[in-house]
């Protein structure tokens, strides 16, 4: 298991966190060499997978510290998180703020993200020891909305998922996105079951440079 500063650090340095929701135990490596090709690094499986602990497994066997870091998204409760740590998962998202789940990340020394959606919200997991905050689902109002929320909480990194975009990655990094979370739009699933897995790169090169391209303005 990671530092949570290498893992905060690798998060950010990736830009985007491919949201693997589902995945495919067959073309799971595939997706994610074609990912990490593109330049995406940060791998996150939603906990409610089938054979989420071999698929974690699978993934930390794989591949070096230095080449992704991986975790588990959509977890509700303590237990869950336990479970995904032990099984690999150097960070922990999720949809929701649930501080059972903050606390046993800490606990433990691993990356916590729970999701939020109004400053109240956003304040109240940070100081319940939240490391990152996922702002869920962030097409819903916007990146204004995000903007609105990183001006009076500055401190607070912040990550938002759900609904975005190639077309709209770069406005939630101007508006103060430290990383953001991306699915669908990201991973292509009928190309990985067709072993076209270059599409996969392809796009996650697309949004690599989007973000790229938005810091340095």
């Amino acid at each position: 298991m990671q530092a949570k500063a290498d893992t905060y650090d690798q998060l950010v340095e990736s830009g985007v966190v491919a949201v693997l929701r589902g995945a495919d135990p067959d073309t799971l490596i595939g997706i994610t060499n074609a990912l990490v090709e593109g330049g995406v690094s940060a791998i996150e499986l939603t906990a409610d997978t089938s054979g989420i602990e071999r698929m974690l497994g699978e993934l930390t066997d794989s591949f070096g510290d230095d080449e992704i870091t991986v975790g588990t998204g959509t977890v509700l409760d303590a237990e869950t998180a336990r479970m995904t740590m032990l099984a690999g998962a150097d960070f922990v998202v999720s949809p929701s703020l649930h501080e059972d789940v903050i606390e046993i990340c800490n606990r433990y020394g691993t990356l916590v993200a729970p999701g939020v959606m109004t400053p109240t919200e956003a304040i109240r997991g940070y100081e319940a020891g939240a490391d990152l905050i996922k702002v869920f689902p962030a097409s819903s109002l916007g990146p204004g909305h995000l903007k609105s929320i990183n001006g009076p909480y500055s401190q607070i990194p912040l990550m938002p998922t759900g609904g975005l975009t190639l077309e709209n990655a770069a406005d939630y990094i101007e508006a103060g996105a430290e990383c953001i979370g991306a699915g669908s739009a990201l991973v292509d699933y009928a190309a990985a079951d067709r072993g076209e897995f270059e599409t996969i790169t392809e796009q996650a090169r697309a949004f690599s440079e989007r973000i790229e391209a938005a810091r340095a303005d």
